[in-house]
């Protein structure tokens, strides 16, 4: 079975901070995975793939605050 990890693990894969990864989901520049029953509980389960697919986006993306439009 392929591995599996949790958003906290795979924010430290890709380098960033947990909240950073939550800020940039809940903004959708990054796509999460779909949710899966764990203990009764749906939690996004990330693969190698969903982090290579977030690891391109984040590698586009400057840090630092954004000017108001």
């Amino acid at each position: 079975m392929k591995e599996r990890l949790s958003t906290r693990e795979a924010a430290n894969k890709l380098g960033v901070a947990l909240l950073t990864l939550q800020r940039h989901v809940s903004a959708k520049t990054v796509d999460a995975p779909l949710l899966q029953k764990v203990g009764g509980v749906s939690v996004p389960l990330w693969s190698d793939r969903d982090i290579e697919k977030a690891r391109k986006v984040l590698a586009g993306i400057k840090p630092g605050r954004k000017p108001k439009k």
